[in-house]
């Protein structure tokens, strides 16, 4: 297996945890655990690769579902021994999951043949689809629009990667833009960076 395809599963487990964490989190039964992880592991994914046009990632290698079940059962297992979420424990394993699926996103858009500047998007929406759609089910605003630096974060990473294929060997590259990713969505959730564009009024002194 190479490790491309390792990291790959590495972020779906991780995605796939965040989306049980979520289901917790809504007190939604088994079925609904399964969902919300599936979708959060396995969802930017499948709308890359029907926009590149390539064969769907995971429909051919059982190894996706597999990884999915088994990171929904540790984290099943994880939450009923300790009876609670540790702190943050949901934005880190976003955070982590976005930085693999971005620079895995990245390179497979690339090895389509797509220009440098539509594999950065399709990064992008790889990072940030499946945890769209896990927020959008669980019927809450999804991380990607809340005030916190998020597609920013993707968007810096994708460009970092694709900047450094120039210079660099592909696992240099990747590990960098990958720590690039992970670094700045800790970094903005930790300091609350943002990038405001409207200035909304200020209710305070009323």
């Amino acid at each position: 297996m190479s490790y491309i395809a390792t990291f790959d599963l590495i972020g779906c487990g991780v995605f796939a945890i965040s989306g049980a964490i979520i289901a917790f989190q809504q007190r939604v039964d088994g079925i609904g655990v399964v969902v919300l992880a599936t979708v959060t592991a396995i969802g930017g994914g499948t709308v890359r690769d029907l926009l590149l046009d390539v064969p769907v990632f995971w429909l051919h290698q059982p190894n996706y579902i597999y990884t999915i079940i088994f990171a929904s059962i540790v984290t099943i297992l994880w939450i009923n021994s300790s009876r609670k979420i540790p702190g943050k424990s949901l934005e880190v394993a976003d955070a982590l999951g976005l930085a693999l699926f971005v620079v895995m996103g990245t390179e497979k858009a690339l090895s389509a043949g797509v220009p440098a500047v539509t594999a950065v998007i399709m990064g992008t929406l790889t990072g940030c689809f499946g945890g769209l759609l896990r927020d959008v089910f669980a019927n809450q605003i999804p991380l990607i629009f809340r005030k916190e630096l998020y597609a920013v974060c993707c968007i810096s990473g994708g460009l970092v990667y694709v900047t450094l294929l120039n210079f660099l060997s592909v696992h240099i590259s990747a590990i960098i833009a990958f720590l690039c990713v992970l670094l700045l969505r800790l970094a903005a959730l930790r300091w609350g960076w943002s990038i405001h564009v409207f200035k909304f009024p200020d209710h305070s002194s009323h």
